[in-house]
């Protein structure tokens, strides 16, 4: 078809396009024929593109159904032409509503409502957009095997959607703040993420690499960095990925459940609370559940949240990089709970392995091995640091907590010594002589070997206290 196209003129070539779009399959080599191919063809189509650069004049919007395919993420780069550059002045209108985002600074547009379509194996770059791909509503969206760089705020920006595919994706220098157009020195306020989902639900985001890029050190570029922002979701799974940004994950708002983080290297904060813990959920259920991560950072995981689990994860924390505590808690409202960390290996927790601001009710802590070693600063704060006076549902039992050289307390405040502190095995913990810690006959520390794989396709292997990576980060 591409031999017979180029001796064409445009009006004919157009016409071509809709008669071999009836086909269902179209090959195209450069931005015009991609732009006419997606103008012009049915739905339903795969629109095929060959290796080149395809400059875009302004957004491309597909149609339900349609498939867009490249010939490899090295082959073919999707980008904008020089002579559009969108204004920064609308960043970052739009957290919540879809109708306050510029639609129009972004590569690929997906129709509001629109359903089933496909975009894979192909580059998505800046340098002067706002993202690369921008949706509302729609549904059983597929992106998998993309190359996202180089955009000042979002890579994917999404509003409702449900029933989505993001796999095996790169993501280099695809979110952050930005600098406004004529106005230097005034960043643009909140920062965007390589994917920032608004009310997204019943959908996978896996295998995916989201780092730092060119784009986060350049004039016009600054800040926090997100990797996978959302505000509300539901029914959502987040596995084998591997982030390498400051914030991994943000899910803040009020309605998140059933989510399910898991099997992920995670080089920043996962940042999950709520106001008082937010709605307290069925027995059963989980607002959240973290487990089999590797997390890297002392300032590992932000809440409090109700009904959140954390087990079976792996930390392993720099005792030169000492500032966080593996979770912190803000906010002025106490939390009824319950919350659940378990069967977790943590090395060299910074301030300490739980701060909360206020009381977080029915807490359990039990089955975990912790080992403390002196920290640069060095850190000699308690362990555990919970903020209120009631202590009866807070339990610490089963444990191996051990420090090595400087020595700590297990607590941080005078009120935490009413909790249920039981059958810990403990060395060289400075208030031990405080605790009752009655043993009894429970198994103590992990209650099987920690091992399991996890980040891109399993690519790190945890082994206990072991840490292998077949792939140089």
């Amino acid at each position: 078809m591409n031999a017979i196209a180029t001796g064409l003129s445009g009006l004919a070539f157009v016409l071509l396009i809709t008669v071999t779009s009836a086909l269902g399959d179209v090959t195209v080599r450069n931005a015009s024929e991609l732009v006419a191919a997606v103008e012009n063809a049915s739905p339903d189509t795969t629109i095929r593109l060959a290796a080149g650069r395809f400059e875009l004049t302004k957004s491309l919007e597909l149609s339900p159904g349609m498939t867009v395919i490249g010939s490899g993420i090295d082959a073919t780069i999707i980008t904008q032409a020089a002579s559009w550059k969108p204004s920064t002045r609308t960043l970052p209108k739009g957290e919540m509503r879809p109708e306050q985002a510029d639609a129009s600074a972004y590569l690929i547009r997906l129709p509001n409502k629109a359903s089933d379509i496909t975009l894979a194996h192909l580059t998505l770059t800046g340098p002067d957009l706002h993202g690369a791909i921008f949706g509302t509503r729609n549904r059983g969206i597929t992106l998998e095997h993309l190359r996202v760089s180089d955009v000042l705020y979002s890579g994917i920006r999404c509003y409702f959607m449900s029933d989505a595919k993001i796999t095996d994706c790169q993501f280099i220098g695809a979110g952050g703040k930005w600098k406004r157009d004529g106005q230097p020195g005034i960043d643009g306020g909140v920062s965007g993420g390589a994917i920032f989902a608004t009310w997204m639900s019943d959908s996978e985001i896996s295998h995916n690499r989201i780092t730092f890029g060119n784009a986060d050190r350049r004039p016009g570029k600054s800040g926090n960095h997100y990797g996978i922002k959302g505000r509300g979701g539901k029914n959502i799974r987040i596995h084998h990925n591997t982030i390498g940004v400051n914030f991994s994950i943000e899910f803040p708002f009020e309605g998140n459940r059933s989510m399910e983080i898991d099997h992920n290297v995670l080089n920043g904060v996962v940042s999950i609370p709520k106001h008082g813990g937010g709605p307290s959920l069925g027995d059963d259920e989980r607002s959240f559940h973290l487990h089999h991560n590797l997390f890297t950072t002392s300032y590992a995981i932000e809440f409090p949240r109700n009904h959140v689990e954390i087990d079976h994860n792996r930390f392993d924390f720099d005792v030169t990089k000492d500032g966080g505590n593996l979770i912190s808690g803000f906010g002025g409202v106490a939390s009824p709970g319950p919350a659940w960390f378990h069967n977790n290996l943590v090395s060299n927790p910074g301030r300490g392995v739980i701060w909360n601001q206020r009381a977080f009710s029915k807490l359990v802590i039990r089955n975990n091995h912790i080992i403390t070693r002196t920290t640069i600063t060095p850190r000699t704060e308690g362990l555990f640091g919970i903020g209120g006076g009631d202590f009866s549902d807070t339990e610490i039992a089963n444990n191996i907590i051990e420090c090595e050289g400087q020595a700590r307390p297990l607590l941080r405040n005078e009120s935490s010594y009413s909790a249920k502190i039981v059958n810990n095995r403990l060395a060289n913990i400075s208030d031990s002589h405080l605790l009752e810690n009655p043993m009894t006959d429970q198994a103590i520390g992990l209650e099987q070997p920690l091992q399991f794989r996890c980040g891109v396709h399993g690519e790190t292997t945890i082994d206990g206290w072991s840490v292998m990576t077949s792939v140089d980060e």
